[in-house]
């Protein structure tokens, strides 16, 4: 099979995407997933190093980040498709290794770190009397903040945890770690014309912060960490007026058609 060179799989890559917004057909979607195929098996090879999954599996789940990416991508915005697609097949892996709830194994020199950076977080707590930021763990290991995530999530990974395990209990509830995970069914929901009028004027209607929240969470696709971290706030805080917000989209968007 004929495989382009990087520039003419860019210009191929933007051809394509140009028809494919006017005409929105399996076929032309298809074209671009077999273009940009190389993005998903990159991230597969990596996956299989760090879990026991099976190559060709990985490969599938691989493949359905990339579709969403394709029927999100906007040309408008001026993204190179590939980092905008990474991010999607990337996260459906994740998301897939999670849910699967195999243990990974982790390698000697990432359990080192692991152990260090224990301590920097002790340190920086005693210092600053706050939570260090990933960025600034990576910096006290002297590895790129990209590396320090997947040690993280290889981390997570390593034993399957409860759902109904506690996060946090205050005086707004309880909350537990199945709240935290995103629903993959928000990843095919889809909206008529008619709801999506309904769901901004729900939006508009909600107090700024929350508003944000749910904009991070379910439009621009962030994890209620990156959310969180984008906002300055906490992961339980995220949670908690994501089911705020939620719960009053659905009460608004019932008066509404009732």
């Amino acid at each position: 099979m004929y495989t382009p060179v990087k520039e003419n799989l860019k210009v191929e890559t933007l051809r394509l995407f140009q028809d494919y917004q006017k005409t929105s057909t399996p076929e032309l979607r298809n074209q671009i997933l077999e273009l940009n195929f190389g993005l998903v098996r990159r991230e597969a090879h990596h996956w299989t190093t760090q879990c026991n999954e099976n190559y060709e599996d990985l490969l599938q789940v691989g493949c359905l980040g990339l579709i969403r990416a394709i029927e999100r991508f906007e040309l408008g915005k001026g993204h190179a498709f590939s980092s905008f697609a990474i991010p999607y097949i990337r996260g459906e892996i994740q998301h897939y290794l999670r849910d699967k709830g195999y243990s990974v194994r982790i390698p000697r020199r990432w359990l080192d770190l692991g152990r260090q950076a224990m301590i920097i977080r002790r340190e920086f707590q005693t210092q600053f009397n706050r939570q260090p930021t990933d960025t600034e763990i990576a910096y006290g290991l002297e590895v790129s903040l990209k590396e320090w995530q997947e040690i993280k999530l290889a981390f997570q990974n390593r034993e399957p945890l409860s759902l109904d395990v506690s996060i946090n209990h205050d005086e707004e509830g309880q909350t537990s770690l199945a709240d935290l995970v995103p629903d993959p069914k928000y990843r095919s929901f889809q909206l008529s014309q008619d709801d999506q009028i309904r769901l901004q004027q729900a939006l508009s209607q909600l107090e700024e912060r929350t508003r944000r929240v749910l904009e991070f969470v379910f439009l621009q696709d962030l994890t209620q960490r990156e959310a969180a971290e984008q906002l300055g706030i906490s992961v339980v805080t995220v949670s908690r007026r994501v089911k705020k917000g939620l719960d009053f989209l659905k009460e608004t968007m019932k008066k509404e058609i009732f």
